[in-house]
């Protein structure tokens, strides 16, 4: 080995128990930038490669599969692309037995502070932005006491500070993190959490909750006849027009920036329903997520996803009646 081997550039990665243990698994590539976002084809993304066609044809496209069609081996990957930039890994938690905490730059210090003091992380990395954190941990002895949140990709933190991934990409930076702003007192500081199991059960009975909140809000097949629905829509969409936040806003995750939007349709869709209420007409909860759905139907770009279904309707029906359930909740 070299000094430019990644293996000694980044000894407390590739040398670490629990790196170690994923590395066997043809689940590993790197994240790259993509000029093929089928939903934008105008967009250069940043995606994981498939490393396949990239290391035996020179042929670069994003990985369409989390197996050996696509992926390889850790040590394939680090001999065959030493002055790659980062490693990208796909997670199966309940396979792999291991979970990782994205900390978000955004993340308030006492916050990041608790979970970095976690006694049961056994592998930390500075994010890309250098303000951020991975956190690798042991999955909790309370994981499957939640099977709702053990099915789940994400679990992510309402405010967006950090999320758990379980079956999702991670890209490590192996980058070591700052000693000054990863100070892990020998003792956990006074909060909310002091394990994982914690950290773990608070966002898995959010998920709980809101599941059955979406759930509880029947749409019925066909959208209804809603008298002022499309005067409602049009006077919504042009009032919140200048309120949207940007997708880099979100860093690029989808899911969190299109509920933003429902979020921002929705406060502005209220102040309609106001002279419409006045005229004796009142609003179920379930024209409110037709409403909401169809409004964002005309701000949102169409993507994959939204061919999807979630509890027998469309995913953004189905987004729609969470932002309705999450808000009559609140009130």
């Amino acid at each position: 080995m070299t000094n430019d081997d990644p293996r000694i550039r980044f000894t407390a990665f590739y040398d670490n128990p629990a790196i170690r243990t994923l590395a066997g698994a043809a689940r590993w590539t790197i994240s790259g930038r993509l000029g093929d976002d089928p939903d934008d084809p105008k967009v250069t993304r940043k995606a994981p490669i498939d490393l396949r066609a990239l290391l035996d044809d020179n042929w670069l496209r994003g990985a369409w599969s989390v197996d050996e069609q696509c992926l390889v081996v850790l040590d394939e990957l680090t001999d065959r692309l030493p002055t790659a930039t980062n490693t990208a890994f796909y997670l199966r938690a309940s396979t792999d037995g291991l979970m990782v905490i994205d900390i978000e730059s955004e993340c308030p210090p006492e916050v990041s502070a608790q979970l970095l003091a976690l006694p049961e992380v056994v592998y930390c990395e500075q994010s890309m932005s250098g303000r951020g954190f991975h956190l690798v941990t042991p999955l909790p002895d309370n994981f499957s006491a939640f099977p709702i949140a053990a099915g789940k990709r994400v679990l992510r933190e309402e405010h967006g500070w950090y999320e758990i991934l379980l079956d999702h990409w991670v890209t490590f930076t192996r980058r070591a993190p700052n000693p000054a702003s990863a100070a892990r007192p020998a003792t956990a500081a006074p909060g909310r959490f002091t394990s994982v199991a914690d950290v773990y059960a608070f966002l898995a009975q959010r998920v709980r909750v809101q599941t059955a909140s979406a759930a509880d809000i029947g749409t019925g097949a066909e959208a209804p006849e809603i008298p002022g629905g499309s005067q409602i829509i049009r006077q919504t969409v042009a009032a919140a027009s200048h309120r949207f936040k940007t997708l880099d806003d979100f860093g690029g995750d989808h899911s969190r920036y299109e509920f933003s939007v429902l979020g921002t349709l929705h406060r502005q869709m209220l102040n309609h329903l106001v002279e419409h209420i006045s005229l004796g007409r009142s609003y179920s909860s379930s024209e409110l997520a037709w409403l909401l759905f169809q409004a964002a139907q005309q701000v949102l770009p169409e993507r994959a996803k939204h061919r999807e279904r979630r509890n027998g309707r469309p995913f953004l029906l189905d987004r729609a009646a969470a932002m309705v359930a999450q808000q009559n909740s609140d009130s």
